[in-house]
């Protein structure tokens, strides 16, 4: 649920990229590493108040035959000025609309804490249309999308909701120094808490691909006991992995948790 830290550019090796393909004039997808011989194309969904930059440290060094589809949400990052759809399905189904073409290679979807529910509603929705389904779906440091949330913290004003953030290194540190863009990150984190705060899946509906679930041992918001549940999500391959760290285990231990992502997706 970490925000993002102010926009900047991250270098990528050298050959990391390919030559420009048709797909790179997506607005849903900014920031894309390709491989060289890709296997799969990895769409990766942000935390609360994160953005397609909240992934560039993997853009330093992508697991080997990944293709990093980092997708930018509205309302934040270079879609700023887009209006965020008023609920988690409205956001899923725009998101399908958006990258659907992006089916043609092999494909997973992972999600972080906010993005993860919003992961599983995106697989479920590509279920119900009948497109090619993802050949995983890997969902990280979230409650099961069936599983009620204990408390709401996004009416909370902004210090109530800055010290709750900063609780578990939810927000960098260094966005103190940046007052305006700390004020439009605590906006942009809210209404994606607000999303997720009135999420509840009836059922819930199983997905139609492998479900694996990520998170960190010592997350002080979501316990193993929680992760345990989205097996209820599964209709057959399941498979939890608990990661050193706490809820921002993504981003304080990116190279454990890119090699996790690469060996489950090979």
């Amino acid at each position: 649920m970490t925000a993002a830290a102010p926009p900047t550019r991250s270098g990528n090796p050298s050959g990391s990229r390919s030559a420009p393909a048709p797909h790179d004039d997506c607005p849903w997808i900014v920031g894309r590493v390709r491989a060289s011989r890709p296997r799969v194309r990895l769409f990766c969904l942000p935390q609360a108040g994160g953005s397609a930059a909240s992934f560039a440290p993997w853009r330093l060094a992508p697991p080997s035959g990944l293709e990093l589809a980092t997708v930018e949400l509205p309302g934040r990052g270079v879609r700023g000025t887009d209006p965020l759809p008023e609920t988690m399905e409205e956001l899923a189904d725009a998101v399908i609309d958006g990258i659907s073409d992006e089916f043609d290679l092999p494909y997973a979807i992972f999600g972080h804490s906010f993005g993860a529910l919003l992961g599983y509603e995106i697989a479920v929705g590509i279920a119900r249309r009948g497109l090619t389904p993802p050949r995983a779906l890997l969902v990280s440091a979230a409650r099961s999308p069936h599983t009620p949330v204990r408390r709401r913290v996004s009416d909370r004003d902004d210090a109530g909701l800055l010290a709750w953030l900063n609780s578990f290194g939810g927000i960098p540190s260094e966005l103190s120094r940046y007052p305006a863009y700390l004020r439009y990150a605590l906006r942009t984190v809210r209404r994606d808490l607000a999303l997720t705060e009135a999420y509840l899946a009836p059922g819930p509906e199983r997905v139609d691909c492998p479900l694996h679930v990520l998170g960190g041992a010592d997350d002080p918001l979501i316990s193993g006991a929680q992760l345990e549940r989205w097996r209820d999500c599964a209709a057959g391959e399941f498979s939890l992995r608990l990661l050193p760290g706490g809820h921002d285990y993504l981003f304080t231990g990116a190279p454990a948790a890119l090699d996790a992502l690469g060996t489950t997706l090979r």
